[in-house]
């Protein structure tokens, strides 16, 4: 028995300790835009039936009976949580945030291949040739491709709520339109793989994406001058940081009071 609790303590303790990762990655990018949180899922492992003998029925007949005993407890994994976080002014004509459903797709590379993600971050910037990009560390490429003239001034960039992209240039007081941005969207948002950077790529959990212009097919609109911010929630993390924490102290004080408990039951065999 004393073996048996050692085990499920040591199992609770390790999975305690992936469950602190996440909510201390969590804690981390309070401040990351578009940043959705994790939380992580926890499951009983496999139960050991302990048989007692000698128990009859009225009749004399002998009953099987047993005692179920855990053995632990397994991280059965970690789910991304696509709460709406707070959407912030900033007055950069290049900021958009999404209001209601979608994400926005970039050209990345992800283990040296080049490949469609998606991601809630909509801090865009104009790089050397005049495309718009992800601010991120690799500048991932907008999807469909918009590409700002040079001659165009950021401030006279205008995002519609439908996503059509439109510059005045210089001598010239009537818009033109440069493009348009396209959202995409997912049966099962919550099956999404995160790579990093504010990216999210598709996967058989999510399905394959439904792309349509904002405001078209069920998609949210865009707010220009705005990003949407994390969706951590600090009291709530750190509530499960303490009770984290205290989950741990706990499974270790169960693997010391077995450990007791042994010692005594080998002491007396002897």
């Amino acid at each position: 028995m004393a073996i048996a609790a050692m085990h499920a303590a040591a199992t609770g303790m390790k999975a305690l300790d992936t469950k602190l990762n996440v909510v201390a990655n969590n804690l981390a990018n309070i401040n990351t835009t578009g940043f959705k949180r994790s939380r992580t899922n926890f499951e009983d492992v496999m139960y050991q039936i302990r048989r007692e003998p000698g128990i009859r029925d009225f009749n004399d007949r002998p009953i099987p009976h047993g005692i179920e005993v855990g053995l632990g407890v397994d991280v059965s994994g970690t789910q991304l949580m696509f709460d709406t976080g707070p959407v912030d002014p900033t007055t950069r004509k290049l900021d958009v945030a999404i209001e209601g459903e979608g994400f926005f797709q970039v050209r990345t590379l992800y283990n040296g291949q080049e490949i469609i993600a998606y991601t809630r971050d909509g801090n865009l910037v104009r790089n050397a040739n005049g495309d718009l990009v992800l601010s991120n560390s690799e500048g991932s490429i907008l999807e469909p491709a918009i590409n700002i003239p040079e001659s165009a001034a950021e401030d006279s960039i205008t995002i519609a709520n439908n996503g059509m992209v439109s510059v005045r240039q210089q001598g010239n007081s009537q818009l033109t339109q440069v493009g348009q941005i396209e959202l995409a969207r997912f049966v099962n948002p919550e099956g999404l793989l995160s790579i990093g950077k504010n990216l999210f790529v598709e996967t058989d959990a999510s399905g394959t994406p439904v792309t349509a212009n904002p405001m078209q097919d069920g998609m949210g609109n865009l707010r220009q001058g705005s990003l949407e911010g994390s969706n951590v929630e600090p009291v709530r993390e750190l509530v499960d940081l303490i009770f984290t924490q205290r989950g741990f102290e706990l499974n270790s004080q169960s693997i010391k009071s077995a450990d007791e408990a042994l010692r005594v039951v080998t002491n007396l065999r002897q």
